[in-house]
């Protein structure tokens, strides 16, 4: 599908052929006619090594500016337009957050032939996780306590709006399969809408696998869940999705960004997800203890309470909603690897290796130690 030799991050955490064509000088091109921002826009910069979309920098008479592109399969205007909403919400109520450009007719979103564009204006701060793949632990304490605080910040502002649930599964993290009584049910009522999951279910013994694998860690989730206000969240909350600035001796958050994967969920579960991708060094799991990073996750939740006090309740909730947290979002990458990409042997790592082998692990010595550390926070 591409035509350049364009290299992105892989499952292994290694370089492989991109799915997606770079963004070309003809689409900056086209672009600048949208917008008014990109005059004077000239070569490409910087090509993003991320996998799942195209995005690159690109400079202009009047600053630098970061263009994304998606697959219409993956984002319309519509589904892209449900993020930029939220974004402009998290702005106006004093969150750091990357502005989302408006083209001559006022829109943030564009349609051309089978892509869908968006351009914002490069956000303030340093790129210090900018190679880093979203599984890549976070070792510094003090950054980690910082984005603990962020998030707390973020959900305080989030608290005010309200939208309703995201019109795509693709790519998005969602917690509807955590709080139905029923995961198994509503997914085959889902398939109605997914093809792509179907299809590739089709071929496994799914039911048998979630039932022994997965659902053991969702027993009386629901229930517990339903005292968890449901709350717009990022729920990719990732070091590689902030930027950086010193202040004196400090590092702390500049600007936060990549709202791909919000939706409302809640704040225990944004706050499982951020440990979940920021303190377990997944492509590692056979260093044992190593590969766990207790500190990171306690620096998270450390930093979050200084803001948003969580009951010994929702402590408990929060380590045990970990093994499952991945639930949604594995599916919609098994969706996209076998829909969008056509990639079957991806879809298989996320099935495999994602969704049944994180649960998997939390049931190990070492899973198990994260979780304790936890609760015993409480």
């Amino acid at each position: 599908m591409n035509t350049i030799d364009h290299r992105v991050q892989g499952l292994n955490n290694d370089e492989v052929p991109a799915d997606w064509p770079a963004i070309s000088e003809a689409e900056v091109a086209w672009l600048r006619e949208r917008f008014a921002q990109l005059q004077g826009a000239g070569a490409v910069q910087w090509h993003s090594p991320r996998p799942m979309s195209a995005a690159a920098i690109v400079g202009s008479t009047s600053g630098r500016y970061f263009i994304k592109r998606h697959h219409r399969h993956v984002r319309t205007a519509v589904t892209l337009g449900e993020e930029h909403r939220f974004i402009a919400h998290l702005g106006a109520a004093g969150v750091p957050v990357v502005k989302v450009l408006q083209d001559r007719d006022g829109v943030t979103a564009l349609e051309q032939g089978d892509w869908t564009y968006e351009v914002h204006a490069v956000a303030e701060g340093e790129d210090l996780y900018r190679d880093a793949p979203s599984w890549a632990p976070l070792t510094a304490l003090d950054q980690a306590h910082e984005a603990g605080r962020m998030l707390a910040r973020l959900h305080q502002a989030s608290a005010g709006y309200h939208a309703p649930q995201r019109s795509t599964h693709m790519l998005v993290a969602r917690d509807d399969l955590l709080r139905s009584d029923d995961p198994i049910a509503m997914l085959e009522r889902d398939f109605r809408q997914r093809p792509a999951l179907a299809d590739y279910l089709s071929h496994k013994p799914w039911r048998q696998s979630l039932e022994q694998g997965v659902l053991p860690w969702h027993a009386g989730l629901a229930a517990r869940l339903q005292a968890e206000p449901r709350l717009w969240a990022h729920n990719d909350w990732h070091v590689s999705n902030l930027l950086w600035k010193h202040e004196g001796d400090a590092t702390v958050v500049a600007s936060v960004f990549d709202f791909g994967l919000a939706s409302p969920t809640s704040a225990l579960f944004d706050l499982a997800t951020a440990i979940e991708r920021n303190a377990v060094a997944w492509l590692q799991l056979e260093r044992g203890m190593e590969a766990v990073h207790v500190d990171t996750a306690l620096a998270l939740l450390a930093g979050y309470r200084q803001l948003r006090p969580l009951s010994a309740r929702q402590v408990q909730l929060l380590a045990d909603l970990l093994p499952v947290v991945h639930f949604d979002f594995a599916l919609s990458e098994v969706e996209y690897f076998h829909g969008a990409t056509g990639s079957t042997a991806n879809a298989d790592v996320a099935w495999h290796d994602f969704l049944l082998g994180h649960a998997r692990w939390f049931g190990t010595r070492d899973g198990q130690a994260l979780l304790d550390a936890l609760r015993a926070t409480a």
